[in-house]
């Protein structure tokens, strides 16, 4: 892990939204721990107990970690509820390794957001409009150099308008590759229906969240038409109708 120089311009221009990531903390933050701790609270006991109520599918989260300290989850993504859905359904004790890849533009727009996403969700502000590859490079430094890390990360890069899985960005399989962190596949259902996009709050009802298999790292037409196959066992229904046009390209042709 690299030593930081917290007296230079390293530490002092290093912008707020990132000073609560574990490569750039000079402490361990205990407020932050003490404010994961009060969140975790009110998703289990509150929020997925009496207003939604969250059934868990699948593989128990805690016999994945005994043998995947380093995982980067992936799910389907047609709501802002989806997060934090995944991690209501981790065990609290591995909250302090569980991280969000979240758009900046959203997440980070005001002090509120940016409060609550660093101390609340412990999220990677990702720069989807990013040219240089900084949000690419930080999560590649953070997978690398931290002995246990899971990500919660969206492949298909923004939210689905109709609930259709959409063809993966590239990045996923970037950040597996590279580091060789295994994927956990997870699925979803019941989220477009409630919290739309256009809706303000989330709707009371039922979510399921299946958990499936860990997927070795490989390129994201692998990883993608595993994840289709895994999926269209649970939801026959939850792809587009016609062929993606990125299911036919590999790497070296998808940006």
């Amino acid at each position: 892990m690299k030593d930081w120089n917290y007296e230079n311009e390293q530490w002092t221009k290093l912008p707020t939204y990132l000073k609560h990531l574990p490569l750039f903390t000079r402490h361990i933050d205990m407020f932050s721990v003490f404010m994961r701790f009060l969140w975790s609270i009110f998703l289990k006991n509150i929020a997925f107990k009496f207003y939604i109520r969250l059934q868990v599918k699948g593989t128990p989260f805690k016999e994945i970690y005994r043998t995947q300290p380093k995982l980067i989850i992936i799910s389907n993504h047609a709501s802002h509820l989806d997060a934090v859905s995944i991690a209501a359904s981790i065990p609290r004790r591995y909250w302090l390794n569980l991280y969000i890849a979240a758009a900046k533009d959203y997440f980070f727009t005001n002090a509120l957001f940016t409060f609550f996403s660093k101390h609340c969700l412990g999220a990677i502000p990702i720069d989807r409009k990013d040219r240089r590859g900084e949000a690419i490079n930080l999560i590649l430094k953070l997978l690398t150099e931290l002995p246990r890390m899971w990500l919660i990360i969206f492949p298909e890069g923004t939210r689905s308008k109709d609930g259709k899985i959409q063809e993966f960005k590239r990045g996923v399989s970037i950040f597996s590759e590279r580091t060789q962190t295994p994927l956990l596949f997870t699925y979803l259902e019941g989220n477009m229906e409630l919290w739309p996009k256009g809706q303000p709050i989330p709707l009371p009802g039922k979510l399921i969240l299946h958990v499936g298999p860990v997927h070795p790292p490989g390129p994201i037409k692998q990883v993608y038409d595993a994840y289709r196959q895994w999926v269209l066992t649970i939801n026959p229904n939850a792809f587009p109708d016609k062929p993606l046009e990125g299911e036919t390209k590999d790497d070296s042709e998808q940006v």
